[in-house]
């Protein structure tokens, strides 16, 4: 039977001191049994004063994660703290990896170390969790596609990186210790679990009746939209003035995407941001926006992003067997309510989660999770302005 706890520390100055906090919650919360792994997510500053590492190399369990902008765990929420979120079993197989650096292509690194670690089991995972690098050029669908290759029909959640800067210079992944910029940790659960997923986005009665089709795209970028130029299209239904900046006016703007030609689309749509426009007016999305589908955009602002999560929260403490929750939002969902309260969101989760539910929650630059899994299929799906639930 698969147990999990949720674990922190705010001391980001002594590394003996941090892992003494995390040692004890350990001892206090939960027995470890033959198998074990940790997803750690922390603000930067905990891998630039070393306690990322001195923790990695004391814990007797492999740790992956990523940097974050604040976090959650059942007792605390915080800007400066790092989490992790142990799961642990006897009938459950835990394998790490960590591909090599990205930066020329995602396929031939990823499918090496997928492959690599894979290799030698007699059934394929039940689960595979990625925690993927920030690189603009490359959406969060190809990190996607990518691990599909090696391991199809398996699903997959994760997150990219983030951390609390405007650049989001300090973003790194973390494996066994070692941070990067350009590596992908993951992890490959094998045998008795039982992965559930939730997705929230924005409630369906905050739809505007503005739609479009995307009529020319490849990849993340949107040449044409209802056929005419796509910065002219935003013009056109008054959401862009001559002169003004992405920033000021679509930066925090979702689109509910319909990808109706996708070979697999379940129904399901999925949320789309946009990151920035071509000179040629071309619209650079934050993921993949297949030609042929069709959006509408959504109404979004602090008590929508809030009244969305306590749905999600409640459809979570619906669910049986629970024995824990990972969670990842978007950051663009933290911009959304920072004004009001940063950590908003986060005690939003705390107040509404079943008691005795052990669950650990970060930000994300992008999010991985499927939509559904009908028949031991996956659709697995790369999200924006999301928050999505692994629930085991």
């Amino acid at each position: 039977m698969l147990k999990c706890a949720s674990v922190y520390t705010c001391e980001i100055d002594d590394a003996a001191t941090a892992f003494e906090e995390i040692s004890a919650q350990l001892d206090e919360k939960i027995v470890l049994l033959k198998n074990s792994v940790g997803i750690l997510m922390c603000h930067p500053e905990f891998v630039a004063s070393g306690v990322v590492k001195h923790i990695c190399e004391k814990l007797p369990f492999d740790l992956a994660g990523i940097t974050t902008a604040a976090q959650a765990v059942n007792e605390k929420a915080d800007d400066l703290i790092l989490t992790i979120f142990v799961m642990t079993a006897d009938d459950v197989c835990f394998k790490t990896g960590v591909t090599g650096g990205l930066e020329e292509n995602l396929d031939d690194p990823i499918k090496t170390a997928v492959d690599e670690v894979n290799t030698g089991m007699s059934k394929p995972p039940s689960l595979a969790i990625i925690f993927s690098p920030l690189i603009f050029k490359y959406s969060g669908d190809l990190f996607v596609s990518a691990v599909q290759k090696s391991i199809p029909n398996v699903p997959i959640f994760g997150a990219i990186a983030t951390d609390d800067t405007l650049t989001f210079d300090l973003t790194e992944t973390i494996y066994k210790g070692e941070n990067s910029k350009t590596t992908m940790p993951f992890i490959l659960c094998y045998g008795n679990i039982n992965p559930r997923f939730v997705v929230g986005t924005f409630p369906e009665d905050k739809i505007m009746p503005n739609k479009g089709e995307i009529t020319k795209s490849n990849g993340a970028i949107v040449s044409e939209i209802n056929n005419i130029n796509a910065y002219k299209y935003f013009q056109n239904i008054g959401i862009l003035e001559n002169g003004s900046t992405l920033t000021e006016i679509l930066n925090l703007v979702p689109f509910e995407l319909y990808q109706e030609k996708r070979a697999d689309y379940d129904g399901i749509p999925v949320i789309r941001g946009i990151a920035s426009f071509t000179e040629d007016g071309a619209a650079i999305f934050r993921g993949d926006v297949d030609e042929g589908s069709t959006f509408t955009l959504l109404i979004s602002d602090a008590d929508n992003v809030l009244l969305a999560t306590r749905q999600k929260i409640e459809q979570l403490n619906d669910l049986s067997d629970v024995n824990g929750a990972l969670l990842f939002s978007c950051i663009g969902r933290r911009m959304m309510t920072i004004r009001s309260n940063p950590l908003m969101e986060l005690e939003t989760v705390r107040n509404t989660i079943q008691a005795g539910i052990p669950f650990s929650m970060g930000y994300a630059s992008g999010e991985i999770s499927p939509t559904r899994v009908k028949n031991g299929i996956p659709t697995n799906r790369f999200h924006n302005y999301s928050l999505v639930i692994l629930v085991v």
